[in-house]
């Protein structure tokens, strides 16, 4: 029983490290108001916590072994808890930050800790259902946070994304004082701290690129300096490891076909998935004037079906073999893709079944890969190459993010171009004056990205305008007649200008009206295009991704060892 529980603990620690790496995206408006902060800035919130986990990840499990692995596990938790208080209370950007920045230290202590403590709690033959509930955690986390995010804002507050985290950990720590050796035989591991050095420069280096990337430019002296600085860093890492006698990554585990392959499947699942789960919602938000609770809720058959495809594929890799489970589940990521690019995104239903694909392939490849990346592993082997499996999917998420948050700025600034022009031209053919058409033209690229939930109003004119053209019209009207009209005269004389204006306007209005319509209807399309595009351009790459199914060894390897 204690195993068990044991288990459950350490699933809860993964899922709220993955979880508060997705969770904050969809909160960001409320925590922008709240904080009163520009959006820029607020995106540090989101990259410290990626740089950090990503950066620190590999040093810490190294450590742990060190000191202790259970031991360092509490103190885990206990930081993310310290962490996740002080962004709950956060007064100000700063204070969020810092809280954050806490909460990544924790995170990059107990979710690699969190797989080799649930592994290592069962015997090598009978460790595969812990590992595919572990890989399973993984992937409903990331997919589930902006649903989560979405519900906790709209119903509780933003600072609630985080509290909720309070709870669920002081129970999982209760769960790891009495089922955790606390008195575990330290491991006499040596620390490559220079190694240790290298790779944190490394990955933060190569996060920092990524996530600032769109802020700084791409062809910027910093992002480049960035770039090319974590590529070298990475060759420097390669060569000191392989003459370090404790190395921090044992390169061995890369000559090992199963690790190999699931290193590049996680981060090419991950890319995909994440591609979706963050940029969808905002698609529905900005295009399809959905609330963030809606939003997040269209994306959620993604999460249901990892939740039943995850561990259904992780026990049918014995049968069916690597190759084909992991090219079957990007064949159903790639086949989402191009249903992203057919179907009318308007529609909830279609929407709904291509996500339902897209869960499930990611669902066939997330519950192998982490069994697959255990390998046969113990040890600090096994420490080793979780530690790495968790960088990777952290790369995973935040090269996504980068590369498909750039795409969407850049298309949606396209987009905006071209709806611009045909405001521009439409608003030309309504019969009013210049100074109106100007405030139609204007009020239309105000409204450009933003929510057209609300109806399009029938009337166009004011009462004090109308007002005002119809004396205008009516004065006009009285110069053609003598100065000393009978009153009775002017009252009739006023009455058919009236008439005649109203009519007039009726006419202008249904102008205006259907100019509009189809302002709306050509910026929703163009807009929509924006975010599809994204996807039409991944078609050929996740094509290519089926391909690394192939290395992975053959069926009859894996049924041998």
């Amino acid at each position: 029983m204690k195993r068990l529980f044991a288990i459950v603990a350490m699933c809860v620690g993964i899922f709220l490290c993955m979880l508060d790496t997705t969770v904050m995206n969809i909160a960001l408006p409320a925590i922008q108001d709240s904080l009163k902060v520009n959006l820029n800035d607020l995106q540090w919130s989101l990259n410290v916590y990626t740089i950090i986990f990503a950066s620190l990840t590999i040093p810490l499990s190294k450590l742990a072994e060190k000191f202790g692995k259970h031991k360092f596990y509490l103190l885990g938790l206990l930081t993310f808890m310290g962490g996740s208080l002080i962004s709950a209370l956060s007064s100000d950007l700063n204070f969020l930050i810092f809280g954050r920045g806490i909460q990544s230290i924790g995170a990059a202590i107990v979710f690699p800790l969190s797989m080799t403590i649930g592994i290592n709690t069962v015997s090598l033959n009978t460790r595969k259902s812990v590992i595919a509930a572990l890989g399973v955690t993984q992937g409903l986390a990331a997919a589930l946070g902006p649903t989560i995010g979405g519900v906790l804002t709209q119903f509780l507050g933003w600072r609630w994304i985080f509290l909720i985290n309070l709870p669920l950990m002081v129970i999982s720590f209760i769960i790891c004082l009495v089922c955790l050796d606390l008195q575990e035989r330290k491991e006499k591991a040596k620390i490559d701290y220079l190694g240790a050095l290298i790779s944190m420069a490394t990955l933060f280096s190569l996060t920092l690129g990524l996530v600032q990337g769109r802020d700084w430019g791409w062809t910027s002296f910093n992002i480049l300096t960035l770039l090319i600085s974590s590529a070298v860093l990475l060759i420097l890492f390669i060569l000191w490891e392989k003459g370090c006698q404790d190395p921090m990554v044992p390169l061995n585990l890369f000559k090992n076909k199963e690790f190999m392959g699931s290193a590049i499947a996680i981060i090419l699942s991950n890319v995909f998935l994440v591609a979706v789960t963050v940029v969808l919602p905002t698609y529905f938000t900005r295009v399809q004037s959905k609330t963030e609770l809606e939003a997040a809720l269209l994306v959620t058959p993604i999460t249901a079906m990892i939740l039943i495809f995850s561990p259904l594929a992780a026990f049918i890799i014995d049968k069916l073999g690597p190759r084909l489970v992991i090219a079957s589940g990007f064949t159903l990521m790639a086949a989402a893709y191009i249903l992203f690019t057919k179907i009318d995104m308007a529609d909830s239903t279609q929407t709904t079944l291509t996500c339902l694909i897209l869960g499930t392939g990611y669902g066939i490849i997330a519950g192998p890969i982490t069994v697959l990346a255990a390998s046969n592993f113990t040890g600090s082997l096994l420490t080793a190459s979780q530690s790495v499996a968790g960088v990777l999917r952290q790369v995973g998420i935040v090269l996504a993010v980068a590369v498909y948050v750039t795409g969407l700025y850049t298309n949606l600034g396209t987009a905006k171009k071209e709806a611009i022009s045909y405001i521009k031209t439409e608003v030309k053919t309504i019969d009013v004056s210049k100074e109106k058409q100007q405030t139609i033209q204007k009020t239309a690229i105000h409204s450009l990205g933003q929510s057209t939930s609300h109806q399009t109003v029938s009337n166009h004119f004011s009462k004090t305008e109308r007002k005002g053209i119809i004396n205008e019209a009516y004065q006009k009207t009285l110069q053609k007649y003598p100065s000393k009209l009978p009153q009775v005269q002017k009252q009739e004389i006023y009455k058919k200008v009236k008439a005649s204006v109203e009519k007039k306007l009726a006419t202008i209005n249904k102008q205006i009206n259907k100019a509009i319509k189809h302002i709306k209807d050509y910026s929703r399309k163009r807009y929509t295009k924006a975010f599809t595009k994204l996807y039409s351009y991944s078609i050929i790459f996740i094509i290519l991704a089926i391909f690394s199914s192939l290395l992975f060894p053959r069926k009859n390897t894996i049924i041998s060892m």
